[in-house]
C-alpha cells in the first residue's frame, strides 16, 4: 500500500463564524425516487437503476456538477471508504452495507451526494463554524438542480417520503458540532443535554447516532422533519446554537477569572504530550486535542491553529492512520503510528509559520 495524499475538507479550515466554539455546520437532505423501492427493500436490479437515474441527471446538468467527481463503493477499497467516514463525508452504512452506493463529491468536500445509502439520495452541506444557512442554500441548490431530472417520491400531504419515518417531510436533519470543554468540565453540561432533548434535537457523539462524547465534542441535531419548514428547523437550531455558544463562552470566562494558570498548565501539558508521547490511544488523543484547543481559543497557547487541530481530529483516526502510514496497522500499531503523525504535521506547521 502506497501513501496517499491526505486532502483537507473545507469544514476542517476552521475559518468560519464563532469557530471557537463551533466545529461545523451540516445539512443533509433525504429524497427517493418515486416507483421504486428503498434500497433495503430493493433489488440489485432496481438499485443499479437509482445509481443511473441519479448520475444521469447530474451528467446532464454538467456545468453545475463539473467539480463532482463520482465515487463507486464497490470500487473503493474498504480504507478509502473509512477514511471517507472519518471526514465525515459519507455514512458507515454508504460505507458497508449498500448495494450500488456511491458518492458525488464536490472538489473542496463541502458537498457530499450520496447514492443508495438508507434513501436513494442524500445531499449533505457541511461547512467551518456556524453556519446553517449557507449550508442549507449549498444543499439546497443540489436538491433543485437533481429534481428537474429525478422524480422524487413526493405526497401532498405528508411531504418526501423516506425510508426512516422520522425523516419524512422535509427530510432535513440539521447538526452542529461544537467543542463544549467549559460546560464538561464545569459539570453543567448535563442540564443542558437534558434541556435539548425536551425541546426536540438529540445530542450525540462526533460520528452520530451510538456514538460517545469524547474530546468534549457534541453534535447536536433536529429530530422533527414532520410538520415544520425547512427555514424553521434551522431558524430554531440556529437559536439554540447561540444560546448553548454563550453558555460555553460564560463557563470559560469563569474558569479563566478562577483558575488561569491552571488552565495554562494543563493545555502546555497537552502540547507537549502531543509533541512527546512515543503511544498515545484515539481516546487519549482526542482529550489532548480538546485541551490544547481551549487554551488557544483563550489566547493562553501558540503553536497551533484551528485548522491544524481540525486536521488532526481526522488524522488520529484508524484508516487516515493507516492510509498516511502507507500500510495496514493493527490496534498496537495505530498507537505507535499516532504520536508520529501528530508530531509530523506540528512540525510542517511550525515551518509554516
Amino acid at each position: 500500500m502506497k501513501q496517499a495524499l491526505f486532502r483537507l475538507s473545507r469544514w476542517m479550515d476552521g475559518a468560519g463564524p464563532d469557530a471557537d466554539t463551533v466545529i461545523s455546520s451540516r445539512v443533509r437532505v433525504a429524497r427517493n425516487v418515486r416507483g421504486l423501492p428503498f434500497p433495503y427493500l430493493a433489488s440489485d436490479e432496481q438499485t443499479a437503476k437509482v445509481q443511473q437515474i441519479i448520475t444521469g441527471a447530474a451528467a446532464e446538468r454538467k456545468e453545475a456538477f463539473n467539480e463532482f467527481t463520482l465515487l463507486l463503493m464497490e470500487k473503493l477499497p474498504p480504507l478509502e471508504k473509512q477514511v471517507l467516514v472519518e471526514k465525515h463525508l459519507i455514512s458507515p452504512f454508504l460505507a458497508r452495507e449498500s448495494h450500488h452506493g456511491a458518492l458525488l463529491l464536490r472538489q473542496d468536500e463541502a458537498v457530499s451526494i450520496m447514492i443508495n445509502e438508507e434513501d436513494h439520495l442524500r445531499i449533505q452541506a457541511i461547512l467551518p463554524g456556524l453556519q446553517l444557512e449557507e449550508a442549507w442554500q449549498e444543499a439546497d441548490r443540489y436538491d433543485d438542480l437533481l429534481e428537474e431530472g429525478v422524480n422524487y417520491a413526493f405526497d401532498e400531504s405528508t411531504g418526501y417520503l423516506t425510508a426512516c419515518p422520522t425523516n419524512v417531510g422535509t427530510g432535513l436533519r440539521v447538526s452542529v458540532m461544537f467543542h463544549l470543554p467549559a460546560l464538561i468540565m464545569t459539570k453543567q453540561v448535563n442540564r443542558l443535554l437534558g434541556a435539548l432533548s425536551q425541546v426536540g434535537l438529540a445530542v450525540r457523539g462526533i460520528y452520530g447516532e451510538g456514538t460517545e462524547i469524547i474530546g468534549n465534542l457534541v453534535q447536536v441535531s433536529n429530530q422533527i422533519t414532520l410538520g415544520q419548514p425547512e427555514e424553521e428547523i434551522i431558524r430554531n437550531l440556529s437559536g439554540v446554537t447561540r444560546q448553548i455558544i454563550a453558555q460555553e463562552q460564560a463557563a470559560r470566562q469563569a474558569l479563566l477569572n478562577d483558575s488561569r494558570a491552571r488552565l495554562a498548565d494543563r493545555s502546555w501539558r497537552a502540547f507537549g504530550l502531543l509533541k512527546n508521547a512515543q503511544i498515545m490511544s484515539s481516546q487519549e488523543a482526542m482529550q489532548l486535542l480538546s485541551d490544547v484547543r481551549l487554551g488557544f481559543d483563550l489566547g493562553l497557547i501558540k503553536g497551533v491553529d484551528r485548522k491544524l487541530l481540525n486536521e488532526l481530529l481526522v488524522i488520529i483516526r484508524p484508516a487516515s492512520l493507516q492510509l498516511l502510514a502507507g500500510k495496514e496497522l493493527n490496534g498496537d500499531e495505530r498507537d505507535l503510528e499516532r504520536p508520529v503523525q501528530i508530531k509530523r504535521r506540528l512540525n510542517q506547521f511550525k515551518e509554516q509559520l
